[in-house]
């Protein structure tokens, strides 16, 4: 994949894929969009992927950002406007999936949402701790960012290369980039009114033992918001779970139909309104 622009981009894989539809990634606190790198040869048997990367310096509300992936997708698409675009979200990206496919609901065809960020104000000490972040010196920070990596993610379940990459990712990301981003999950607000608007399929991935946010909890309260959503509890994976050896997406959604169907001009059909389904795929 290229390198990071100054501006959010998407970064493209190698093999490229117009014929299939359009899956794009928006990822968490991190911003670089590399950490999909184990899902990805699985989910390009059926997709044309694009993860988007947001640079360290950009600190935009969530309205702007939320606009740029949609000029962003709107490019990609310019070529084929009926092309089917999958839009996915982890964590801090799953809170902007939602940002985006509210402003453009009819430019998606589904929408998955793997351990949403917006359950941060149900975790106080996160919650009110967010302001304090910004007072901690550099090395305090960058040394509680490797301290927390266990809250993060259940390393034990992620390859080695995997956790390096991790681990890097955290490293890139600047003092007053993540106070930026912490500050926007803490006024993320989106109700159940504007949930409703959201009738496209929707996919929720939780892994049971997240131990950074209730996301098993958070991913019921969505499902009851969203009139076409099902859910995915993973048993044994932590936050950053699809960086785990035995997640696998692309197997996660074929065992939930959310596959593009081969009929292209068949764009909706109707998911169960709740189905919790235990995995370890």
């Amino acid at each position: 994949m290229p390198q990071i622009k100054s501006h959010p981009c998407f970064l493209t894989p190698k093999q490229i894929k117009p014929e299939c539809p359009l899956f794009v990634f928006l990822p968490g606190m991190d911003g670089t969009g590399k950490l999909l790198r184990s899902q990805t040869a699985g989910l390009e048997v059926g997709f044309d992927i694009r993860c988007l990367a947001i640079p360290a310096d950009d600190l935009t509300s969530w309205d702007v950002l939320a606009d740029k992936v949609v000029g962003l997708i709107e490019a990609e698409i310019k070529q084929d406007p009926q092309r089917s675009v999958y839009l996915c979200g982890e964590s801090f990206g799953g809170c902007l999936a939602i940002e985006v496919a509210l402003r453009a609901t009819k430019l998606f065809e589904r929408l998955i949402l793997v351990n949403p960020a917006s359950s941060i104000s149900r975790r106080p000490w996160m919650y009110f701790g967010i302001p304090l972040t910004q007072i901690v010196p550099e090395y305090f920070y960058q040394f509680g960012s490797m301290v927390g990596l266990p809250v993060l993610a259940a390393l034990g379940r992620i390859a080695p290369s995997d956790r390096q990459a991790l681990m890097e990712a955290v490293q890139m990301v600047p003092q007053k980039t993540a106070v930026w981003r912490l500050s926007l999950l803490r006024e993320f607000n989106v109700g159940d009114i504007e949930l409703n608007r959201i009738t496209q399929p929707v996919l929720i991935v939780a892994g049971a033992s997240d131990r950074l946010l209730p996301s098993v909890t958070e991913a019921e309260r969505l499902a009851n918001s969203l009139p076409n959503a099902q859910t995915v509890v993973l048993p044994e994976s932590g936050h950053a779970c699809l960086l785990e050896k035995d997640v696998n997406l692309y197997q996660i959604m074929k065992d939930c139909k959310f596959l593009p169907s081969r009929d292209k001009g068949s764009h909706t059909f109707s998911l169960p309104k709740h189905q919790p389904v235990s995995s370890s795929v």
